[in-house]
């Protein structure tokens, strides 16, 4: 058996983190971990051209972003509206 390439170790890292972030209880901890692992797949599908799987991943980070953004934003103006 041939070693792992550097490619396939990013696969596997992807997945690991996908697989950590479901395991979280904190809803910013799985997005900020599931933005990770989407981002890593999403870079693993363009260098495989695997496009279905980089665009569907590239769009689940920005789905974590856009919701990370917002949630942020909310907590800033709880905070202005407490002062």
């Amino acid at each position: 058996m041939e070693g792992l390439n550097w490619v396939e170790i990013l696969g596997y890292m992807a997945s690991v983190m996908v697989a950590i972030s479901l395991m979280m209880k904190d809803i910013v901890k799985l997005r900020c971990l599931n933005f990770v692992g989407c981002a890593l797949f999403s870079t693993y599908g363009a260098l495989i051209e695997a496009w279905p799987v980089a665009g569907m991943n590239a769009f689940i980070a920005c789905i974590n972003v856009y919701y990370l953004t917002k949630m942020y934003m909310e907590s800033k103006a709880a905070e202005t509206a407490k002062a």
